[in-house]
């Protein structure tokens, strides 16, 4: 597997299976709210589509159900090995409007002309984001969609439980002070807006929902759990802690034993999400 970032790739996660399970795993959180901002932003049946930063091909996946067989799906990845986990998906899905393309997105060279340009968590891994965007939108189609979703960890950071309780309080540390330290911004969210006006596109709608952890029934405690386990080397590196005290192997149970005892109620991140139209210019 090749880790070496190229230059518009800062991912400062590690490429590997555990990071594609817990892609699925986030997909499963993520995915009513990603529905609904397409929704929003206007993404109907026969629509083609790229989704930028595919991953596991979850967005594609739930993109493909909306556009309908009179429709497409583009999906760009710059790590080719997880493609392999997102057409064996797309294949047992069902679906033949879908198809993935290996490569950096700040330097392919696409023919297509696309009716909407999407993507989730993605401008938090890259460098360059402005000109990127920029990039993608010379092949998007006036008129066309522009709708992303990124994380904003503020509240996540400061105030993640009610009531207090230490445990939760040392997950959501090491994971936002993870990613500070490893340069990632925690604000990328509501950065969307001032990222779209600067890519010289129109001012986005926007939108935002948090994500809510209570209950036994919760199918986030493992997303949580397997994210620390993902960050678990930057945690380690950075000296947040050691992994006697992280104890990943239980975490998950660890957490859900925590929040059903303590009756908790906590705060996952913010999902924001923005979207807009490409101008349709008079002569055209």
């Amino acid at each position: 597997m090749n880790e070496k970032n190229t230059p518009s790739d800062n991912y400062a996660l590690k490429r590997a299976p555990a990071e594609t399970r817990r892609l699925q795993a986030q997909a499963q959180i993520l995915n009513p709210s990603t529905r609904r901002m397409f929704e929003q932003a206007g993404i109907t049946a026969g629509m083609r589509v790229l989704d930028v930063g595919s991953g596991a091909g979850d967005v594609a996946l739930l993109l493909a159900d909306m556009v309908g067989s009179s429709g497409t799906v583009t999906g760009i990845e710059i790590d080719p090995s997880i493609l392999y986990t997102a057409r064996a998906r797309v294949e047992a899905a069902g679906f033949t409007n879908v198809s993935f393309l290996a490569g950096d997105i700040a330097s392919m060279q696409l023919e297509t002309e696309f009716d909407a340009i999407v993507g989730r968590l993605i401008f938090i891994h890259l460098r360059s984001s402005v000109a990127i965007l920029q990039q993608l939108a010379t092949h998007l189609r006036p008129g066309g969609i522009v709708a992303f979703q990124e994380f904003d960890l503020a509240h996540f950071a400061t105030t993640p439980v009610h009531p207090p309780n230490q445990l939760i309080e040392q997950i959501c540390t090491w994971n936002v002070e993870a990613f500070r330290r490893a340069g990632l911004p925690i604000r990328t969210g509501l950065d969307l807006y001032t990222l779209f006006l600067d890519a010289g596109l129109p001012a986005p709608q926007m939108s935002g929902e948090a994500t809510i952890i209570a209950g036994p029934d919760w199918a986030g405690y493992d997303w949580a759990a397997e994210t620390i386990r993902t960050v678990l080397p930057l945690i380690l590196k950075f000296g947040l802690a050691t992994a006697e005290e992280v104890q990943i192997e239980t975490l998950a149970e660890r957490m859900r034993h925590e929040s059903l005892n303590h009756r908790l109620v906590s705060r996952g991140p913010d999902i924001i999400s923005a979207w807009t139209r490409k101008p349709v210019l008079s002569n055209e």
